[in-house]
């Protein structure tokens, strides 16, 4: 009976995730519109960050969108198919927990921040109105 239930949850997972993919693809705003200067610091400050995420989870999703209207090129890290990334996420953030925003501060230090809603917080406060 497991095997069914497990076999019946990975299909449904199959058929939804494509249907998940384009709808982001089709609902991800544009980028506010920013100076050369400003793009360009907000660039020199992405350097600094790194997205681990799952392709298909909602929270990811709405964290992405958030970091393409703001204009972000900040890393994005596979921690569900890359060992490697998954790995970095457990050790350093203690925990395999998705979205997570890593954040190098400047004395070498970093910072591991979960929760959507936090993540989309914080770079609202830091980025939203950058000025060159």
């Amino acid at each position: 009976m497991r095997i069914i239930i497990r076999l019946f949850f990975r299909a449904i997972r199959l058929i939804l995730t494509p249907i998940v993919l384009i709808a982001e693809k089709l609902t991800t705003p544009k980028p506010k519109p920013r100076t050369e200067a400003e793009q360009t610091a907000l660039d020199r400050a992405a350097k600094k960050l790194a997205l681990y995420q799952f392709r298909a989870c909602p929270f990811c999703i709405k964290v992405r969108k958030e970091i393409v209207r703001l204009g972000l090129p900040i890393e994005m890290r596979d921690a569900q198919h890359d060992a490697t990334h998954r790995a970095a996420l457990e050790t350093g953030g203690g925990r395999v927990k998705v979205p997570c925003l890593r954040i190098e501060h400047e004395d070498g230090r970093h910072e591991w921040l979960y929760e959507s809603d936090a993540i989309k917080a914080w770079l609202q406060e830091r980025y939203e109105d950058v000025a060159a």
